[in-house]
């Protein structure tokens, strides 16, 4: 659970409805397509993928690969193959049981009067083909069936199966207590150990029984002979008794409680399943989908002690190195990441603060890779001022038999602004280098002042720049030429 936590911390508003929308668009899916041979194909191909991503992580580059075609042959596959009970699935739907709605619980099948017509049918010797199909659907295997959603009844039964009917030769599809459709045209068995009395309706009875969960009644023309069919079962009923109890028993329907009971839960579990299955792919790609950037982001310092001020800091930028979706690796502006230092335990002088995590502000979807520096000096002081004597910085040595007779500043002291610690140690503030060279006579220079260290200021409204007035006069007789040399 815990390289989720990065994902899950990253979600953006955009993505939680990305994820429920399609988690809705493929619960719908499900609810139209439930009960078909559809939905277990698309279950299966869910699998395969499931499998192909687990290839992938795993490194198993050859079958990633392989499973990659997989996927996309089945899913043409079922378009190709199924694309009648998708057509019959879509036909029988308006817009609004697309987006919204629940299918009814089924209708508890009468059994009682499927007994009696197919008694009815047996003592007539009318041979009968009856389908009740159950949690599979039957679409894609019957063929050109004539829809009927007729009422169930006895006598409804006997006019389809009597002799010289358009209908009676063909398989009638019961549904709930509705005959859906009749005249259908089964897929006859090509199994060689069935008997030989077995005519054409009990190798179509087969045929559907070895393709769905299907349950089939056969009525025998010949013998007034009833069987039931399903699964590899080939049950001979001797009575309507027993008829009645293979009903119950394979196809009859629960009651009206827990028939809803049992749709609700199943409907509940298909929505988690959904979810999860989506929140899964949004993982995956997120994931897959991965690109890095690095941006360089100003500092901003926060909370430091009101009376203190930041005199020095190592770097005033930091590098972040970013990854993300692609889409929103793009969209990143530098406005929308911070980066910003807490100072509240920082103390007068240098100080080590180091630039976490939780100094950064990203937006969502985004995460943090690499920070550089991981740290920052930061220099904190007390600010006071200091008037301090200004000296100039000769260099150099005057022409042979000239002497400095007296130097003077204008102005002779600067009042400066620092930290506290650096100014206790500070007594004197030095002009530029001022050479001696080529100096013959007296006059004025101007120069600037150099702050030493770099913390320092000059008090607003001060210049920087000071006059040295300096006189030049002849060496006297006997006085050595060396004394003047800076």
């Amino acid at each position: 659970m815990g390289p989720l936590i990065p994902f899950f911390s990253g979600l953006r508003w955009q993505d939680i409805v990305d994820i429920l929308l399609n988690s809705f668009i493929l619960f719908r899916l499900y609810v139209l397509f439930r009960g078909t041979n559809v939905i277990r194909m698309i279950m299966a191909i869910a699998m395969l993928w499931i499998l192909e991503r687990m290839a992938v992580n795993m490194g198993l580059i050859v079958t990633s690969w392989a499973m990659q075609g997989i996927i996309a042959a089945a899913a043409l596959i079922v378009i190709i193959v199924f694309r009648n009970e998708i057509a019959s699935v879509l036909q029988t739907r308006n817009v609004k049981s697309f987006f919204w709605g629940f299918p009814r619980r089924q209708i508890q099948t009468p059994v009682e009067i499927i007994v009696e017509s197919v008694y009815e049918l047996a003592s007539r010797k009318l041979g009968a083909l009856i389908v009740l199909p159950l949690k599979k659907g039957i679409e894609s295997v019957v063929q050109s069936g004539i829809p009927l959603q007729g009422k169930l009844s006895r006598e409804m039964v006997l006019s389809i199966f009597w002799h010289g009917t358009p209908a009676h030769d063909g398989a009638t599809i019961i549904q709930g207590d509705k005959i859906s459709e009749v005249a259908a045209i089964l897929p006859l068995s090509k199994r060689g150990d069935l008997p030989s009395y077995f005519g054409t309706r009990h190798r179509a009875a087969v045929g559907l029984v070895e393709k769905t969960d299907a349950l089939v009644i056969v009525v025998s023309e010949e013998r007034g002979q009833v069987t039931v069919f399903k699964d590899e079962s080939i049950i001979n009923i001797n009575d309507n008794i027993e008829l009645d109890q293979v009903l119950r028993e394979h196809a009859g329907a629960l009651s009206a409680s827990g028939g809803l009971k049992r749709q609700t839960v199943e409907l509940s579990i298909a929505a988690m399943i959904c979810l999860a299955g989506i929140t899964g792919i949004w993982l995956s790609f997120a994931r897959g989908l991965e690109t890095l950037m690095t941006l360089e982001v100003p500092v901003e310092f926060m909370n430091r002690e009101p009376k203190m001020e930041i005199f020095a800091a190592s770097a005033s930028s930091v590098k972040l190195q970013l990854s993300g979706s692609g889409t929103l690796i793009k969209s990143v502006r530098p406005d929308q990441v911070k980066v910003k230092l807490n100072l509240a335990n920082a103390v007068a002088g240098s100080n080590q603060v180091a630039i976490t995590r939780d100094s950064i502000a990203l937006p969502p979807g985004i995460q943090l890779k690499r920070v550089d520096p991981q740290a920052l000096e930061v220099t904190l002081d007390l600010p006071v001022e200091k008037t301090l004597p200004v000296q100039p910085d000769w260099t150099g040595k005057l022409a042979d038999g000239l002497i400095l007779e007296d130097v003077r500043m204008v102005p002779d002291k600067v009042k400066v602004v620092g930290g506290s610690l650096v100014l206790k140690d500070i007594q004197t503030i030095y002009t530029g280098k001022i050479p001696l060279e080529g100096i013959t006579i007296g006059g004025t220079t101007t120069v600037g002042v150099i702050l030493q260290p770099s913390l320092l200021k000059l008090e607003d409204g001060t210049r920087n720049r000071v006059d040295v007035v300096y006189k030049v006069s002849r060496r006297p007789a006997g006085v050595s030429g060396n004394d003047m040399t800076y």
